[in-house]
């Protein structure tokens, strides 16, 4: 009796660690579904060869998702080629410098290739000159070289208000030109001499990645923006067309393979805040305060959106 009790009691052991490992590899199995299911297929795509395609849209100023995704795309051997698609009036022309170098040292390893949309202007237009060909739309928005520094000067409405700024500091030139205080001729002087330096830098590197002189560059660098068919005339852009063209040229030019997807390599959002903190929405707004948490990360995101410094960006007033 005690033999056979103890061997239903193996048997029933054994059941029951067989269920147990099937039940840990379901969840497992549910869990890979679920994150392949939200990723769709392009995070499986990435694992063949293809061409990728970087979207670079809306204001640039803070650069380090696409620094770090076009270290990637250089570096991973399955992408064969890539397309910057630009969709950006620009932003500070510092961030579109740091944007501008790393698509060059991609385009030093593999061929890249720019597609315009809407608008491509100022410090998106920077960042269309890193390629080695570029494609736009007849009716883009594109040009606009220059560099702009721009502040109010609001002495007459604090007077008015009976309002005055005191303020001790090292040397005549600090903090200026200053909202405070009208503008001085020393102070026109220096901040023209950083305007042009940025804008000479500008217009050298258009002359040099679009094989003109420095004169021709010049005589259209007024600030004035261009459609895509005035650039094609003027030599800022290669041809008119979309996406097709551009996969045509790397084909035709660059000989990647036409049986090659293209697949999108997403710049990750640094507005988002992360996994924790979406858990701290959920039990902020769990006690009556998913308000609060709305409002702190807005504020962040509005500071990530602020533009110091010089300015290479188009809007019409």
């Amino acid at each position: 009796m005690d033999a056979d009790i103890l061997a239903d009691r193996r048997r029933l052991k054994r059941r029951l660690s067989f269920w147990r490992v099937f039940a840990v590899l379901a969840v497992l199995g549910a869990i890979l579904i679920a994150i392949i299911a939200s990723a769709g297929t392009t995070e499986i795509n990435k694992f063949q060869d293809h061409i990728a395609r970087v979207r670079v849209s809306g204001v640039i100023a803070d650069t380090d998702g696409y620094e770090k995704l076009l270290e990637d795309l250089r570096k991973n051997s399955r992408v064969k080629a890539v397309i910057i698609e630009v969709n950006s009036p620009g932003g500070t022309t510092a961030g579109s410098e740091l944007l501008y170098k790393s698509i060059r040292e991609l385009a030093g390893v593999k061929p890249v290739v720019t597609t315009m949309g809407t608008v491509a202007a100022s410090g998106g237009y920077i960042t269309a000159i890193a390629a080695d060909h570029i494609v736009a739309l007849g009716n883009t928005t594109t040009g606009s070289i220059g560099v702009i520094l721009q502040w109010p000067e609001v002495t007459e409405l604090l007077s008015k208000l009976g309002v005055s700024m005191n303020e001790i500091k090292s040397g005549p030139l600090k903090a200026e030109p200053s909202p405070f205080t009208p503008l001085r001729d020393d102070v026109r002087r220096v901040t023209q001499a950083l305007v042009d330096d940025s804008f000479d830098w500008f217009v050298g590197l258009v002359a040099e990645r679009r094989g003109m002189s420095i004169g021709d560059v010049r005589q259209i660098a007024d600030g004035r923006v261009f459609t895509g068919r005035q650039a094609v005339v003027a030599g800022l852009a290669d041809e008119l067309g979309g996406e097709e063209e551009a996969l045509n040229w790397l084909r035709t030019q660059r000989n990647i393979s036409r049986d090659l997807e293209v697949v999108n390599w997403p710049v990750p959002d640094s507005s988002e805040l992360g996994l924790g903190a979406q858990a701290a929405r959920l039990l902020l707004s769990a006690i009556g305060l998913g308000d609060f948490f709305d409002t702190v990360e807005k504020t962040i995101q509005s500071e990530r959106l602020s533009l110091d410094g010089l300015v290479s960006i188009w809007h019409p007033n």
